[in-house]
């Protein structure tokens, strides 16, 4: 039984087996696309990436849907600030996201979702708002969605309606609103900015309204997994339970969605990312110096929920970590005595074996390394080279599900010719017993990048990790 936490309830709640309820209907809020995304919303998109693709591999049907905000108020800013129309600022940057996505290997989305396409749906959910009594009008600027007719406001994040009068968080400033922490659902046409024609009037949509009408016209008004960033669990996502559930019909309790899964913050040496402290990275700048894979295992190196905090340090460390694993996994390719086996291994079932309890647990991901890490590091490394080929292939089938899981992809480092013949030199000086020559080659492989073990097997050729990113 899978268990999640769910930040509504403050408690860990079990997921129905896939014979009680096989479909599982996700939505997590996507990108903003006025600027190149940072490496805290890849943390978001990478997690949710392995939730959908673990889910579907214990049994699940997942349908992952995630919008993309191509109209809003940063998106005109920056447009004005570029000289640009706000529609060639959107679609510069939803291709930029969809190209940072395909390298970090984030493919596990079934439907990608533009606001801009959902105009009608939007107006129409804001009208039925309107003939609820639960949005009013301000002249000259837009509808806004009153938080004090909502009776549950601020059940997700604990925060009153009182409370809600001090949120700063992309607040909606409008002279003539009812309470300060009311927001924007339609705003008016103004200054030659994009609209469209409704009954509302001619406007565009407010941030928070785009979704819940895009996740009804999928889902319906209700559904299982909503996720996103810690940081838009107040007001973006308090706004979504409000509007979806003030749509509600009479008798209808059920809660708009059933578990609410949030991301925890990314900080960078201990500071959150600002472009003013110098400390902002954005992912394409991050895969200019590192792997794709790096950035995949420091996020699942880190419980989803708790806060990452970033450095060059744990860059490090994710590179050696790696490396080790991809050498354990070639060392056991060569006790196995298989050829291809790495292109074999692609088309086992994935198994998890004893690990499957972490990944159960809240999809607790650093405790599967952890295990993983005392498993085959510790325990197997060390007599690696006097097992059974057969005890070997079943160890790196394992390893394999592992890592296809994670979405992360070994490939064995190419060893130059060069060094190839240094090292048949090499052993030719040792079979000679010429040591100061076999010492000598070996310091000119070491200088070259390369390290050299000599194993039961012959030697066993390995670049520095610095050599592979």
């Amino acid at each position: 039984m899978i268990r999640i936490y769910n930040t509504l309830s403050g408690e860990k709640e079990s997921l129905p087996s896939p014979e009680e309820q096989k479909k599982i209907r996700l939505f997590v809020c996507g990108p903003t696309v006025y600027d190149y995304l940072h490496i805290g919303n890849a943390r978001t998109y990478i997690f949710f990436d392995f939730v959908a693709k673990y889910l579907r591999s214990q049994g699940y049907d997942v349908s992952y849907v995630q919008n993309i905000t191509d109209i809003d108020d940063k998106i005109i800013k920056r447009a004005a600030e570029q000289q640009k129309e706000p529609t060639e600022i959107a679609r510069e940057f939803t291709a930029a996201y969809f190209e940072d996505m395909a390298t970090l290997g984030v493919d596990g989305v079934t439907k990608y979702a533009p606001a801009t396409d959902f105009i009608t749906q939007i107006a129409a959910q804001v009208e039925r708002l309107i003939e609820k009594g639960f949005v009013y009008e301000i002249d000259n600027d837009g509808w806004y969605f009153d938080i004090s007719k909502d009776e549950d406001y601020g059940k997700l994040s604990h925060r009153t309606t009182e409370q809600a009068e001090d949120a700063t968080s992309r607040i909606d400033d409008a002279i003539g609103k009812r309470n300060k922490g009311d927001f924007c659902v339609w705003k008016f046409s103004r200054d030659g900015e994009p609209s469209w024609p409704s009954t509302l009037g001619a406007g565009r949509p407010g941030w928070h309204i785009e979704d819940t009408a895009i996740s009804e016209f999928y889902f319906g008004l209700h559904y299982e997994i909503h996720g996103g960033g810690i940081d838009l669990k107040f007001p973006h996502h308090e706004a979504e339970i409000a509007q979806a559930e003030s749509l509600r019909e009479p008798g209808d309790n059920e809660p708009f969605v059933k578990t609410w899964m949030h991301t925890g913050p990314l900080l960078v040496d201990g500071k959150k990312m600002s472009k003013s402290l110098g400390n902002f990275i954005t992912i394409r700048d991050f895969l200019k110096k590192y792997d794709a894979n790096v950035l995949r295992w420091i996020v699942l190196t880190h419980h989803y929920r708790s806060p990452l905090n970033y450095s060059e340090e744990l860059a490090q460390l994710a590179i050696q970590q790696l490396d080790n694993l991809n050498q354990l996994i070639h060392k056991l390719e060569i006790v196995s005595n298989k050829k291809n086996l790495r292109e074999a291994i692609q088309e086992e079932p994935i198994q998890f074996f004893k690990f499957e309890e972490a990944l159960r647990d809240d999809f607790n991901t650093p405790k599967l390394i952890g295990f993983l890490f005392e498993e085959y590091i510790t325990k197997t490394n060390p007599r690696i080279w006097t097992m059974s080929p057969e005890e070997a292939q079943i160890i790196a089938v394992s390893l394999y599900g592992f890592f296809s899981q994670f979405g992360i992809s070994l490939n064995l480092p190419k060893i130059p010719q060069k060094i190839k013949d240094l090292a048949a030199e090499r052993e030719l000086s040792r079979a000679s017993k010429q040591f100061t020559q076999s010492d000598a080659l070996r310091n000119e492989i070491n200088a070259l990048g390369y390290d050299i073990e000599d194993t039961p097997k012959g030697p066993f050729l390995w670049p520095h990790p610095s050599k592979q990113n």
